[in-house]
């Protein structure tokens, strides 16, 4: 499918947040033959064991997010061994969850944005989940996550990179129910490059997310 882009100027990147971004994304880069390492070159058969998640419990004091029962992300080897870096990346898969739960609920106000987002990430959040409610949108189907790599930059900061898969992920109209589906094609692979910053209370927020359609490292 073909999902909706909207962009938010950052500090060195332009925002298109996160599992339902959108449309025809635009780098302006050049197209790079390389394969994420641990990347799925299959054509959409899964490599690893996958970890879906269809809710949150709100462990450790972090809002429960459920997603509804037509909306699933399935996230392939996101864990490292590296308490570090996995506990980094279990907040980013909260707050893929969040930004969809809050996508699908139509909700103008969820308490797991701002917990897991902050700055102008923050703000394009809040805008792009808008965005979906004023169009009369939700989303619907299975978005897989995989090839994740994390950089540690100190101990309160990481780059994470990683790939998503959207081909049977759609939005869908509100009223009628009806998903929007489109042709597969490379469209339908996603290039994520992010921050995450620990605050004070250990919860790796996202500062900055930036996306690329149909980038060569994660196409299949």
């Amino acid at each position: 499918m073909k999902r909706r882009t909207l962009p938010i100027v950052a500090a060195f990147a332009a925002l298109l947040l996160t599992a339902c971004g959108g449309g025809d994304d635009s780098s302006g880069g050049s197209r790079d033959d390389g394969k994420i390492a641990g990347a799925d070159e299959s054509g959409g058969k899964k490599k690893h064991s996958p970890s879906p998640t269809a809710s949150r419990d709100g462990a450790d004091g972090r809002p429960a997010v459920r997603l509804p029962a037509d909306v699933k992300n399935v996230y392939e080897s996101w864990k490292t061994g590296d308490p570090v870096k996995d506990a980094a990346l279990a907040d980013a898969r909260r707050r893929i969850d969040a930004t969809d739960a809050a996508i699908a609920d139509g909700a103008s106000e969820s308490e797991a944005i701002p917990f897991y987002y902050k700055g102008e990430a923050l703000v394009g959040a809040a805008r792009w989940i808008s965005g979906f409610k004023k169009d009369g949108l939700s989303i619907t189907g299975t978005t897989r996550y995989y090839a994740p790599q994390v950089t540690e930059h100190g101990k309160t900061a990481v780059s994470l990179l990683y790939c998503a898969d959207e081909s049977k992920a759609y939005t869908k109209n509100r009223k009628t129910g009806k998903p929007d589906k489109t042709p597969v094609t490379d469209k339908s692979y996603v290039l994520y490059n992010t921050r995450l910053d620990k605050n004070e209370q250990g919860v790796w927020q996202t500062t900055m997310l930036s996306s690329q359609r149909g980038n060569a490292k994660c196409t299949p």
